[in-house]
C-alpha cells in the first residue's frame, strides 16, 4: 500500500468511527462531545536519512526513496550495551552527534480548520519544513514537547510533504548541554508525533503560555468530610476575523462516567484574541481521594461552542489529594503522614535508547507497584507523558525535574532555554496529581533562585526541592521548600526541618534510618535501572559487553535478587523470597518475608527457626531480613518456611543446580497489549533451566531468539550483540518490536545444546485516532434536588425548595423535566400530612433533614409523578425524625410552643417500593447528625409513553412517615 493510501484509508477510518460515536451518543443522554478537533498519530511511515546537516532535504523534490522507512519512536541509531565500543567523554563529544531528516506525508481534509504537527520530544533542535517551506525551529531542547500551526501552509484536500532535521549535535546553550552529565542523551524523533486539527475558536496546547489550555487547581480539600473546591481555567482563542459568542461547559466525571459537576459560562470573545474562563465550583458529597492506595481519578472535559454549536473539547484527569511537608511529622498525603521510598529512573532503554514506546513506559510504573515504591524522580529531565499518565492511574508520587546535571552556565541563552524548558515541563504535567515536587534548583548544586522562582510563577500548588549534595558544600532547603540532598554516607544536618534524600543507595541499610526517623521525609534510591553513561570509573566502565551502570534492575528491567526484600517490606501480601542458590559452599541463607518467623530446612531437616534479624542496621525496618548462619551444605534442597502472624505459611525451595537442560520463555504482558504499531516493543525473557526447572544462573552461552512474520527481534544482525545475547543471573532477554499487521506472533528461543522454548503472543490492531480511541462515555444526566418543608425551612444553595401546608394538596413543578409535576399523597382518605419548618439538626445536610413531611397514614404515602419524559429514573429520598437544637437566639423558638409534630409516633423501618423494586431504609433521628449520615434510600423506576410513575414509601405499624427531600435523576445508564 503507498504511503499516500495509507493516509487516506486513516481518514476514512476516522470518518468512519465519528460516523459511529455520533450514533452511539444519540442512545445515551450525553456521548464524548463531537467536535472540529481530530488528534491523529503520524507515528508511521516515516522515510529517515542519518547524517549530512547542511542538505537541502526539505525541498519537495527530494527523492527519498532509497531512505529507510522507520517508525515513531525513533533513533538515530541502535546501541550496543557497550556503548558501541566508544570511550566517550561525560560531555558525550561523539556519541549520537549527528542529525536525522525525517520526511512523510499528511493528508489534510479540506476545511477551515486550524492545522498542527504536535510533537511530544525530538533531541534536541528540531527544524519543520512543510511543502519546502520552512515552519520553525524548536531550540530549547529535547525532553519537552512543542508544536507547530501549519495552517498556512499546507494544502487542504491533498497531500503535504513534512520533514523534521532531528539535530542532535551538541550545544553550548541548549540544557543540558555543554555537559559534563553522567547520563546519556540520546538521538532521534524519540517520542510521538501528530496531526491535530481544531476549530478556529478553539484551546490551545497547556505548553504555548503560563495562561493558555486547562489548568486545574483544588483551593480546598477536606479529607475529613471528603468535600472538595475545584477551580477549572480553560483559554480559549478565537483566530477568526471576528468575536464570537463562546460557551464553555466543563463537566467534571466521575470513574462511573456520572457528571458529578458541570460548570457553563458565556462569553463575546474578540477576534484575534484569547479569553479565559474562570470556573470554579466544588463536590459536596462522598468526594473519593487520589493517593497511593487508592488512586481515584476523576475526569475533567472542558467542551466550547460557539453560537450553541460544540467545536472543540480536551480532557484532563483530575485527582483530589491534600499534600503538604509537615516540619514534625514530615510528608503528609490526605492529611496522614506518609513515607517517601522509591527509586531515580532514567527512560534509556537497551538498543533503543530513549526511544520507548508509551506501553513500556506503563510497564515500569507497574513494575514500581509491583515493589511497593510510591515515589518517582525523573532523572535529570521531564519524561514521557505516558509515565505521568502511569503515575497517575497505579497511585506513584512524581518528582520533576527541568533537564540538567551539575553545571550551571553563564550564558544567558542557555538560561533562558533552561527557564523555557521548566516551564514547557510545568504547562504539560501540571494537571497530574501524581506530580507532588518540582526541581527548584540544578542537580547536585543545590537550590537556584531561577528554578524555585519560576516554579512557583508557574505553578505555587507544588512544593520544590533543592536538590543539593555533600561534593558541592551541604546546603539547606534555601529557597526551596524541601531540603532534598544527595545522601550516600554520613551528612550534616541540624533537624531544623525534614531532610529528604532525592538519591542515596538501596536496600535495607539505606532505607532503616528513613523508617525510624519521622523527620527523615524520604528516600529515592538511585537507580531503579542500570543505565547508559560515559562516567570513567564506575565499576563496568571498561566493560566490552555491557557498560550500563548501578540499578536496581538490569537495563533489562529484571529485577536484581536483593531488590525482592522491598516486597517483603513494603507489601501487603504474604511473600518470601530466599536470596542465595543453593550449591557447595553455601553456608548461610538469606530469607526476605514479611512474616512472624521463617523455618529453614536443609533436604526435610529443620536447620532453625527464627525472626528477623536484630542487627542495629535494621534499626527502624518493619521486616528486616532473615538471616541463617553456620550450618553445613549438603546436595538436595533448602526450603524456607514463612509462618504469619494468622497461622498461615509460605514456602519456597532451592535445589542445587543440575547441568543446563532447557530454556523457559517468558513473555511480559502483564498489565498491557502488544500493538501492531510498527514500534510499540515486548520484553522476553529466556531462563536457562535445569531439568528440575532450577536457573542456572552462571550459564555461559548464549541464547538465540526468532520471531515469526510481523514481527522482529531489536538488534537481530545489527552487531550490536543484542542476538544471541548473552545471561545475567540465568536470564537473556530479548526486546520484540510489533510489525503492523494484527495477529499471532510466535517466539522461539534457542541454545546449543538445551530444549527450545516458544510462546506465542497476539498482536492487536492499532488505530491511529487518538481521540477516538481515547473517549469515554460520559452520563451527563438532568437531575433535581428537593428539600421539602413548611414556608420557615432553612433553604440552601443548589436546592429547589418545596413548601407545603398542613392538610393541602400540594405539588411541585420540575422544569428541569419539561414541566413535569411531583406531588405527595397519603394512600387513605382517613390519613393526613403535615408540614414541618426548620429544627436546627446539626450536620453536613442538616437543612435538608431538619424540616420535611410526615404523613399517617396506615397504608404509607406516595409520591406520584406526571409528564416526565419515558425513559429510566434513579430517586433518592430522605428520612430522619428530627428534634431541636433551637435556644434563644433562634427566631424561630416561639414556634416551639404550638408544634405538635415532634411528639407524633414515626415508623422506625421504611420500606420503598417503585414497580417490582424495593428498597429498606432505617429511619434516622435526633438532633446532632455531625457524624452519621441520615437514612436515605435510593430506587430506580421507568416511566413508559404516559409520563407517570408512583413511588411508594410503607411502613408497618401506621405510625408517621417521614419524608424530609428527594433527589431525582436521569438513569439511561
Amino acid at each position: 500500500m503507498t504511503e499516500q493510501n495509507i493516509n487516506k484509508s486513516l481518514y476514512s477510518l476516522l470518518f468512519i468511527l465519528l460516523l459511529t460515536a455520533q450514533a452511539f451518543s444519540q442512545e445515551l443522554p450525553f456521548g464524548y462531545p463531537d467536535t472540529e478537533r481530530t488528534k491523529i498519530s503520524i507515528n508511521q511511515g516515516w522515510k529517515f536519512h542519518l547524517g549530512n546537516p547542511d542538505a537541502a532535504y526539505f525541498e519537495k523534490n527530494t527523492d527519498d526513496t532509497k531512505w529507510e522507512t522507520v517508525n515513531v519512536p525513533h533513533t538515530l541509531a541502535l546501541t550496543s550495551l557497550a556503548l558501541d565500543g566508544l570511550q566517550d567523554e561525560k560531555t558525550q563529544l561523539k556519541f549520537h552527534r549527528n542529525v536525522g531528516w525525517y520526511r512523510r506525508n499528511i493528508m489534510v481534509p479540506e476545511n477551515n480548520n486550524k492545522v498542527f504537527l504536535e510533537f511530544e520530544g525530538v533531541h534536541q533542535v528540531t527544524d519543520v519544513w512543510v511543502n519546502g517551506k520552512h515552519v520553525g525551529k524548536h531550540g530549547t531542547g529535547g525532553y519537552t514537547p512543542f508544536h507547530f500551526d501549519i495552517t498556512r501552509y499546507v494544502n487542504k484536500g491533498k497531500e503535504n510533504q513534512v520533514t523534521v532535521l532531528a539535530d542532535n549535535r551538541r550545544s553550548m546553550v541548549v540544557p543540558p548541554d555543554p555537559g559534563p552529565f553522567d547520563y546519556v542523551k540520546f538521538s532521534g524523533l524519540y517520542r510521538d508525533v501528530y496531526l491535530v486539527e481544531k476549530h478556529p475558536v478553539h484551546i490551545g496546547f497547556n505548553w504555548e503560555a503560563r495562561h493558555a489550555g486547562v489548568t486545574i487547581t483544588t483551593p480546598t480539600v477536606d479529607v475529613v468530610n471528603k468535600n472538595a473546591t475545584i477551580d477549572i481555567k480553560s483559554v480559549v482563542k478565537n483566530t477568526n476575523g471576528k468575536a464570537e459568542n463562546v460557551t464553555v461547559i466543563t463537566r467534571v466525571i466521575d470513574a462511573e462516567g456520572l457528571v458529578v459537576l458541570k460548570l457553563v459560562d458565556d462569553a463575546n470573545v474578540a477576534q484575534n484574541s484569547n479569553y479565559e474562563f474562570d470556573q470554579i465550583g466544588s463536590l459536596e458529597d462522598n468526594v473519593q481521594l487520589w493517593d497511593v492506595e487508592n488512586p481515584y481519578l476523576y475526569r475533567v472535559n472542558t467542551e466550547v461552542l460557539v453560537n450553541g454549536k460544540s467545536v472543540d473539547v480536551v480532557e484532563n484527569n483530575l485527582g483530589i489529594r491534600k499534600f503538604e511537608l509537615n516540619p514534625d511529622r514530615g510528608f503528609m498525603l490526605n492529611g496522614k503522614p506518609i513515607e517517601l521510598m522509591g527509586f531515580n529512573r532514567h527512560q534509556h532503554f537497551p538498543y533503543i535508547g530513549d526511544a520507548v514506546p508509551d506501553a513500556l513506559h506503563y510497564k515500569d510504573m507497574l513494575q514500581f507497584k509491583e515493589f511497593g515504591f510510591n515515589i518517582m524522580r525523573t532523572a535529570h529531565y521531564p519524561q514521557d507523558n505516558a509515565i505521568l499518565d502511569a503515575c497517575d492511574k497505579l497511585g506513584i508520587l512524581v518528582y520533576e525535574e527541568a533537564p540538567s546535571w551539575i553545571s550551571m552556565s553563564t550564558d544567558k541563552e542557555w538560561w533562558n532555554n533552561f527557564e523555557q524548558s521548566e516551564r514547557a515541563m510545568i504547562r504539560n504535567h501540571r494537571n497530574h496529581p501524581s506530580v507532588i515536587i518540582w526541581g527548584g534548583g540544578i542537580n547536585h548544586r543545590g537550590y537556584v533562585p531561577v528554578a524555585h522562582n519560576t516554579a512557583k510563577q508557574e505553578d505555587p500548588t507544588r512544593l520544590t526541592a533543592s536538590q543539593g549534595s555533600r561534593w558541592t558544600g551541604w546546603q539547606t532547603s534555601g529557597l526551596a521548600e524541601i531540603n532534598a540532598n544527595m545522601l550516600y554516607g554520613p551528612f550534616i544536618w541540624d533537624r531544623a526541618e525534614p531532610m529528604f534524600a532525592m538519591e542515596g543507595h538501596h536496600g535495607p541499610e539505606a532505607l532503616a534510618p528513613f523508617r525510624k526517623d519521622s523527620l527523615m521525609t524520604g528516600l529515592i534510591s538511585w537507580t531503579v535501572h542500570a543505565y547508559y553513561t560515559f562516567h570513567p570509573t564506575h565499576d563496568k566502565a571498561s566493560n566490552k559487553i555491557d557498560r550500563t551502570r548501578s540499578g536496581g534492575m538490569t537495563i533489562f528491567r529484571n529485577p536484581r535478587p536483593e531488590l525482592h526484600w522491598y516486597k517483603a517490606e513494603l507489601g501487603k501480601e504474604p511473600f518470601i523470597y530466599m536470596l542465595e542458590d543453593w550449591k557447595k559452599g553455601q553456608d548461610s541463607i538469606t530469607v526476605y518475608s514479611n512474616a512472624e518467623n521463617v523455618e529453614l530446612s536443609v533436604n526435610g531437616k529443620t536447620v532453625a527457626t527464627q525472626t528477623s534479624s536484630k542487627d542495629t542496621i535494621y534499626d527502624g525496618l518493619h521486616h528486616a531480613p532473615f538471616i541463617f548462619k553456620n550450618f553445613r551444605y549438603a546436595d538436595g534442597e533448602v526450603k524456607a518456611k514463612a509462618i504469619f502472624k494468622d497461622g498461615k505459611t509460605k514456602e519456597v525451595v532451592h535445589k542445587t543446580p543440575e547441568k543446563p537442560h532447557a530454556l523457559e520463555l517468558m513473555v511480559d504482558t502483564v498489565g498491557r497489549k502488544f500493538t501492531a504499531d510498527g514500534a510499540d516493543i515486548l520484553m522476553v525473557y529466556a531462563t536457562v533451566v535445569d531439568k528440575n526447572g532450577t536457573a542456572i544462573k552462571e550459564y555461559n552461552g548464549k541464547v538465540t531468539f526468532s520471531v515469526s512474520k510481523n514481527a522482529m527481534v531489536i538488534g537481530n544482525n545489527a552487531n550490536i550483540n543484542a542476538n544471541p545475547m548473552f545471561t545475567e543471573y540465568g536470564i537473556a532477554p530479548a526486546l520484540i518490536r510489533a510489525g503492523t499487521t494484527a495477529g499471532e506472533v510466535k517466539i522461539t528461543a534457542s541454545a546449543k545444546g538445551l530444549k527450545s522454548a516458544n510462546a506465542n503472543v497476539q498482536l492487536t490492531a492499532y488505530d491511529p485516532n487518538v481521540l477516538a480511541t481515547n473517549a469515554r462515555v460520559i452520563y451527563d444526566f438532568k437531575k433535581v434536588k428537593i428539600d421539602m418543608g413548611a414556608h420557615d425551612q432553612l433553604v440552601q444553595f443548589g436546592w429547589d425548595f418545596w413548601h407545603g401546608k398542613d392538610e393541602d394538596k400540594s405539588s411541585y413543578k420540575l422544569p428541569l423535566f419539561k414541566n413535569a409535576e411531583v406531588n405527595l399523597t397519603i394512600n387513605s382518605t382517613d390519613g393526613v400530612l403535615r408540614w414541618l419548618g426548620e429544627m436546627n439538626v446539626i450536620g453536613k445536610y442538616g437543612f435538608v433533614y431538619g424540616d420535611g413531611v410526615l404523613g399517617i397514614d396506615e397504608n404509607g404515602l406516595s409520591i406520584n409523578f406526571k409528564g416526565l419524559p419515558k425513559g429510566k429514573y434513579k430517586l433518592t429520598t430522605y428520612h430522619h425524625a428530627p428534634q431541636s437544637n433551637s435556644d434563644e437566639m433562634d427566631p424561630n423558638k416561639d414556634k416551639l410552643k404550638e408544634i405538635r409534630i415532634l411528639n407524633i409516633p414515626y415508623e422506625r423501618k421504611l420500606t420503598i417500593s417503585a414497580g417490582e423494586n424495593t428498597k429498606e431504609v432505617k429511619v434516622t433521628e435526633g438532633k446532632m447528625m455531625q457524624f452519621q449520615e441520615p437514612g436515605k434510600s435510593t430506587i430506580l423506576f421507568n416511566v413508559q409513553d404516559d409520563g407517570t410513575a408512583k413511588v411508594n414509601i410503607q411502613g408497618t405499624a401506621g405510625k408517621g412517615i417521614w419524608l424530609n427531600g428527594i433527589e431525582l435523576q436521569e438513569w439511561n445508564k
